[in-house]
This record gives C-alpha cells, sequence and structure tokens, in this order.
C-alpha cells in the first residue's frame, strides 16, 4: 500500500483514517464535495468532487493501489434520492472506477443497521440475514450497496465490508453532539426499559479495523468478499453509558421514560406529519429512533478476530475519558 484513495475523507472516520495512513507513510489522496483544511493540514491530496460522478471518481483512483470508500449519506430522514444516489449509485462509481483503473483492493465502511430489523439482536454474526423491513432510506441504501461491494469481489479486485456500530470519540461530529443538544434541551427519553445492550466502537478500534481489512486483502485475501460486525470487547447498557457521558458533562442525565410501543406510534405521527409538509428537518422521533434506542443490538467480533486478526486497541474505558477530555477542551 503505496497511494490510497479515501472517499468521505472529511468526515469523522475518513479523517481519522487519513491521518493513520499518512502516520504510516502512505500517501493519501482524498475525496469529497468541500474543502476540508483539516485534511490538508494533515498532509493528505484533497480532490473537491462527488462520488455521483463517474470521471471525478476516476481521476481520483488513477495511481491508486487501495480504495477505503468511506463517503456515504447518512442520518435517518430525507428524500430516498439523495441517499440512493450517494449510497448506491456513488458507491457503484467507486467500483466502476476500481475496476477501470485495476485498483486491486477496496475496504468499504458498512454499518449494522443493515441486519437491524425491529428485533433485539444478541451476539449475532455474520450469518443473521439483511434486514427485509428497514425503517429509513439510510438502512435500505446501505444494504444494496454493501451487496455490490461484496459481489464485485474477485481474483483481480477484492473487496471487504466493515460494520462499525455507533462510532464515537474526539472528533466526533455526529453521535456525541446530537446527544449532547437533546439533553442539553432537556428532551431525551428513556425508551423502553434502559436495559438494553449495545455495541459502540470507538474511532482508534474503527480505523485499525480497516487498516488489518487493507492489509488481510493485500496477503492472504482471505477477507475477500466478506462483512465483519467491529465493536469494543463487549457492549454497554446504552443509557447507563449516556447518562454516564452526560454526568461527567454536567449534563442532568436521562431519567424520564417512554415505552416502545409509545414512541414507535410518535415516530410514525411524526413521520406521516413530515412527508405530509415536506418537512426535510430530520423528526424528533422515528419509528427505526424509537427501536435502536429500545432494543438491544450488539454483535460477535469472533469473525473479524480469526480472519483480520482485529483486537481492541482502546477499551471503552479508556475511550471514554479521552472522549470526555476532548469534550470539555472542545467546549461542547
Amino acid at each position: 500500500m503505496k497511494r490510497v484513495l479515501v472517499t468521505g475523507g472529511g468526515g469523522f472516520i475518513g479523517l481519522a483514517l487519513t491521518r493513520a495512513l499518512l502516520a504510516k507513510g502512505i500517501e493519501v489522496v482524498v475525496l469529497g464535495r468541500h474543502h476540508y483544511p483539516a485534511v490538508r493540514r494533515a498532509g493528505a491530496t484533497g480532490i473537491i468532487g462527488d462520488i455521483r460522478d463517474l470521471q471525478t471518481v476516476k481521476k481520483a483512483v488513477s495511481g491508486c493501489d487501495t480504495v477505503f470508500h468511506v463517503a456515504a449519506r447518512a442520518g435517518i430522514w430525507g428524500p430516498f434520492n439523495d441517499y440512493y444516489s450517494i449510497n448506491v449509485l456513488g458507491t457503484l462509481n467507486v467500483l466502476a472506477a476500481c475496476k477501470a483503473g485495476s485498483v486491486p483492493n477496496l475496504v468499504y465502511t458498512s454499518t449494522p443497521s443493515v441486519v437491524f430489523d425491529g428485533k433485539s439482536l444478541k451476539g449475532v454474526d455474520e450469518s443473521v440475514p439483511y434486514a427485509r423491513t428497514p425503517l429509513c432510506h439510510y438502512v435500505t441504501t446501505k444494504i444494496l450497496a454493501e451487496k455490490a461491494v461484496l459481489r464485485a469481489s474477485d481474483d483481480s479486485f477484492q473487496t471487504a465490508a466493515l460494520r462499525p456500530h455507533l462510532v464515537w470519540g474526539p472528533g466526533d461530529t455526529n453521535l456525541i453532539p446530537r446527544l449532547m443538544t437533546r439533553g442539553r434541551s432537556g428532551d431525551l427519553r428513556i425508551v423502553g426499559n434502559g436495559e438494553n445492550l449495545v455495541d459502540i466502537a470507538y474511532i482508534d478500534n474503527v480505523v485499525h479495523a480497516h487498516l488489518l481489512a487493507e492489509e488481510n486483502l493485500e496477503t492472504s485475501g482471505t477477507a475477500a468478499g466478506k462483512a465483519f460486525f467491529i465493536g469494543q470487547i463487549a457492549p454497554v447498557n446504552l443509557w447507563k453509558w449516556i447518562n454516564d457521558v452526560f454526568t461527567r458533562l454536567g449534563v442532568p442525565p436521562v431519567q424520564k421514560t417512554v415505552s416502545l410501543r409509545k414512541a414507535r406510534f410518535a415516530g410514525r405521527m411524526m413521520e406521516m406529519f413530515h412527508s405530509l409538509t415536506c418537512n426535510s428537518k430530520e423528526p424528533k422521533m422515528t419509528r427505526f429512533l424509537a427501536e435502536q434506542l429500545a432494543l438491544s443490538h450488539y454483535f460477535s467480533i469472533k469473525r473479524a478476530e480469526e480472519i483480520l486478526h482485529y483486537s481492541e486497541q482502546v477499551s471503552t474505558t479508556k475511550g471514554l475519558d479521552r472522549m470526555v477530555a476532548w469534550l470539555k477542551q472542545s467546549n461542547f
């Protein structure tokens, strides 16, 4: 691995991965829709462009021996066409550009949500099927994209998909900031009985998994065509973990509760209202969010341990200390 492309390299995972690659002396090209000063300061070459444009992706891929496809439209609300064009058509462009440019290896950043079907998942492995009734466009399109990535793997072009869950840590621009905003406003509720266990993935461990996946594809290739759940050694109690973060940052812990049934109903009503009024702002509650907040969803990382030789590099306790220090320093 001498020259790599990171799509979405200006985002949370992409930027952390870019910095790790640069620290290893690897030349990094970042493709993103905006100019990212942090990418330039890190020492990577930035290309402003859209993965929905095939010629742009071909230009970015040129001369690279590995592609880390991290870019995606995230979130749980918005027009289907936006999600489909970026997450599916954009991924197909990346695959086509890699094959046209004879790039041998691609590591794709997926999500465990591709198997979340409204029921608790407790320690399941990668044999669990894709969700049959996904409740948001993000999940629908990530399923289609992951399938395309894994189907594309062959002897001359090897691919692997990583499924890190609830990625967090210093530099987080999504999960923790959103929780902090909801916590400070006082409108966050414990959904369900508050005993649900979930996987979380500290950013350094996620980056480590990406590097291991590429190393495997470059050598033995035993990861080719496979998906891998990535997380900490053990899941956390979601609400206890959230309240621990809040307490350490001076935010009142969440104490009020709402049943999953009521949260689902509220989510359905809000989705209908936002759709009828063409409101692009994400509803405070959706059916998908209600289930994510109330149900258990944690996964076996045995395949990643056995094939990628993945292991937790930063513990949940140490990671929390680092994140809290960063949040305080950043005045969140």
